[in-house]
């Protein structure tokens, strides 16, 4: 029996973990906290129990395909209801509120009250993004790019002119929606992947697109009951994960990746997959020059990086029956200059927001008669930032998000409503999660880093080594990542079907 070490249990990790072991490997995970998950992970406070990190489900059948191949009842571990109303969009400083449901006939009655040409412009937007993503999904999202003949023959570059990728999804949503609030409320949702609307490619709208068609979930117990299902389900295939346990290196012998290095010793391996952070693995799990190929340090630098994030997680005093869903949206007077300040370092004058309220459907993350709240304002990482994180800065951030908070619905004495708080700043992103520059959701998904110019699954310059994750192909996001991991564990298992003469792809 072939063994497998996987490094971290992120969701990526879990999965490609669970695949393997389904296949007979013997596979055990390293994870340097006490629970699993990475940013999928969970604070508890007084009673009180939040998601760190991604919040909002999209593409269940994804996360359901996980249990599924085990030949498991996926309800069994991550029972799910559709939401409808999807969340609500505030405007104008809390005054106004559209709430966006995936019901066809609702989603045309609200662009029909904003204008008949912006709700052709909706019809048309969909059926031009449906194209695409169907294109995305059968030739590029689920399949690796092991050598450059992969990407660069007659078929797929064929079907890449049909995504149309040189332009950014701004313009592409200009010419759809002609409304500022409903145009903001579809490009601002390429922050979901950490990437400006003005800077993604136009494949990107397919993002709200996959919302408006399909529809979002929510996990009974929040995001986190999805990690603590793969972990179970984990387990109980006979894989075994070693908590508290970090990794310092991946040992290399003769371009071979043969086990990893730990506080606690040596364990060797006959394959690594790799979930840390990959920008993070090549500057310093992988130590070995040769090993590194063209992810050399200076390389890893010159990248592209994804926005940060600064979360609160506040437990409240009380319940707020004026904000009725779950999710809900808090945009900025003006958005075009609020991600401009993301993106380019500034200090951010009049942030947006996203709010989370899993405790409206499922009370027991939070005391009798009382709400949770996590509030996320997408902030600039640590390299573009133009100023030190400080307590200075921190408290500047709180003051702004609060006061944003403070114009909505039942939310005007906030500040004096909160029993618990704990924030996560792009320093804790950094240190504690090792995300490179802090970036959540890792590399960004520009045009010269999708595809096959994105770090793939099989490393370049060693062999045995397999990376998994958002800074991976095909990119950040639970649905993407969860695509990544089946690369990933096909990859090694590929591999491990062919002779070693065979294995080395050129990339």
């Amino acid at each position: 029996m072939k063994k497998v070490i996987v490094i971290g249990a992120g969701v990526a990790g879990l999965a490609s973990a669970i695949r393997l072991q389904n296949e007979g490997y013997q596979v055990e995970i390293f994870e340097k906290e006490a629970l699993p998950g990475g940013k999928m992970h969970r604070i508890t406070r007084e009673g009180y129990s939040f998601d760190l990190g991604p919040t909002i489900v999209m593409m269940p059948e994804l996360y359901r395909e996980i249990f599924e191949l085990a030949g498991r009842d996926a309800d069994d571990y991550i029972p799910m209801q559709k939401l409808n109303p999807m969340y609500s969009g505030y405007f104008n400083n809390g005054t106004e509120k559209l709430e966006v449901s995936n019901d066809l006939v609702q989603l045309i009655e609200l662009f029909e009250g904003v204008s008949e040409q912006d709700s052709e412009g909706f019809l048309r937007y969909i059926s031009d993004l449906y194209s695409r993503f169907n294109i995305a999904k059968n030739h590029f999202l689920q399949r690796p790019f092991r050598n450059k003949r992969d990407f660069y023959n007659l078929d797929i570059l064929n079907q890449g002119l049909k995504l149309k990728t040189l332009g950014n999804a701004e313009n592409t949503m200009n010419k759809y929606i002609k409304d500022k609030r409903m145009r903001d409320m579809i490009s601002f949702q390429t922050l979901y992947i950490g990437v400006s609307p003005s800077k993604s490619p136009s494949l990107y709208t397919i993002i709200p697109m996959i919302e408006f068609l399909y529809g979002i979930w929510f996990i009974k117990g929040g995001m986190y009951t999805m990690a603590k299902g793969m972990a179970k389900l984990f387990e109980e295939l006979g894989g075994v994960i070693h908590y508290n346990v970090s990794v310092d290196e991946i040992i290399v012998q003769n371009q071979q990746a043969v086990g990893i290095k730990t506080p606690y010793g040596m364990f060797s391996a006959d394959y690594v997959m790799c979930n840390a952070d990959f920008p993070y693995a090549m500057k310093h799990l992988v130590q070995d020059n040769d090993a590194k190929g063209k992810y050399t340090d200076e390389k890893i630098d010159r990248m592209d990086y994804s926005c940060s994030c600064y979360v609160m997680y506040l437990g409240m005093d009380k319940k707020y029956e004026e904000i009725p869903n779950v999710h809900n949206f808090v945009f900025s007077g003006d958005l075009d200059k609020n991600i401009k300040q993301i993106f380019d370092g500034s200090t951010i004058e009049d942030p947006s927001l996203y709010m989370y309220i899993a405790s409206k459907l499922d009370p027991s993350l939070a005391p009798e008669g009382k709400d949770g709240l996590y509030v996320l304002m997408p902030i600039s990482e640590l390299k573009t930032a133009q100023y030190e994180w400080n307590e200075e800065t921190e408290r500047y951030y709180r003051n702004k998000m609060l006061a944003k908070l403070e114009q909505l619905p039942g939310m005007s004495n906030i500040r004096n409503e909160i029993v618990t708080e704990t924030r996560v700043t792009p320093v804790d992103f950094n240190n504690r999660f090792n995300a490179y520059n802090g970036a959540t959701f890792g590399l960004q998904p520009t045009l010269f880093q999708s595809n096959h110019l994105r770090p793939q699954s099989k490393a370049v310059a060693c062999d045995n080594l397999y990376f998994t994750g958002s800074s991976t192909h095909p990119g950040a996001g639970v649905p993407i990542v969860l695509l990544s991991s089946k690369i990933a564990a096909g990859e090694l298992m590929l591999d491990d079907q062919m002779t070693g003469s065979d294995r080395h792809g050129s990339q």
